[in-house]
């Protein structure tokens, strides 16, 4: 290679990784699907007795649970509040975790002190034990899966934000903003919460597949969404038992978990390996 070879090749745009594409497109397919669920679903979401626990055959491609209703109409529509607590979870937290990383980062000295140690408080609980205290003191429901998992998360935000927030607030612009008597909360909003974004917004692509696990858990213990609901983890719980007789009534379910969780990390790990500077001139 010239010497002039490694300069150009390092100014030509990195191909993406296959497996992150894969990954976007099957997100894409399992978003559009399951907002479409009313328009692409093959029967209601309702049960029939008469229909129990068919095979999957051409009239119902993956087969009915015990009361007779449609599996894939079941997962269509079970898509629809998987992923809806995925994103209510993981906006809650970002919004609450970032905010408080970047007054953090930012403020220093007791402020970051202060609001760092509350953080620690919080991480000092195994994640998922402190989702199931909640859970089990709370009405079992989706928007209790949603408080539960995200007074679990927003921690990890808080780290991460505080850190980046940190290092961007001794670069020389935020410095040229203070001695022009920049007001600190608008150097804050202009500077440094948007160059702190970019790493927040590759772990939230990360923690998707694994806020979709934690919910099926708590839905798998019943302690998540209920009956009439639609849910991955739930279909799971419902059809454990009928595993050897009727397979279909839970494989189906957790392929759906399996595949979605799937596609989250390694769009995640595209995104990261894709927007890290210290790859990019590899």
């Amino acid at each position: 290679m010239t010497a002039t070879g490694a300069p150009l090749r390092r100014r030509l745009p990195r191909i993406p990784d296959r497996f992150a594409a894969l990954g976007a497109v099957i997100i894409v397919i399992v978003v559009l699907a399951s907002l479409l669920a009313p328009w692409l679903a093959p029967y209601p979401d309702d049960p029939n007795p008469l229909e129990s626990l068919q095979p999957p055959s051409a009239a119902h491609w993956l087969g009915t649970d015990k009361v007779g209703r449609d599996v894939l109409t079941q997962i269509l529509y079970g898509g629809r509040t998987s992923l809806f607590i995925a994103a209510a979870v993981l906006a809650v937290s970002a919004v609450v975790g970032v905010t408080l990383g970047v007054v953090a980062g930012y403020a220093g000295g007791w402020i970051r002190d202060m609001i760092m140690r509350v953080t620690d408080v919080f991480l000092a609980f195994p994640a998922l034990l402190l989702s199931l205290a909640l859970a089990v003191v709370l009405q079992p429901g989706v928007n209790t899966v949603v408080l539960a998992i995200a007074v679990t998360w927003w921690p990890w935000y808080t780290r991460l934000a505080a850190s980046v927030a940190a290092s961007i607030s001794t670069r020389s612009y935020v410095d040229a903003a203070r001695c022009l008597g920049v007001p600190a909360p608008l150097i804050i909003l202009r500077h440094v919460l948007p160059n702190s974004l970019t790493p927040v917004l590759v772990q939230i692509s990360l923690d998707a597949g694994g806020v979709i696990l934690t919910a099926a858990a708590l839905s798998y213990l019943g302690l998540g969404a209920q009956e009439p609901t639609a849910e991955w983890g739930l279909m799971v719980q419902q059809g454990q038992t009928l595993f050897t007789t009727n397979w279909w009534v839970v494989t189906f379910p957790g392929l759906a978990i399996l595949v979605t969780a799937f596609a989250f990390n390694v769009l995640g790990e595209g995104l990261r390996n894709a927007l890290d500077p210290r790859r990019a001139v590899k």
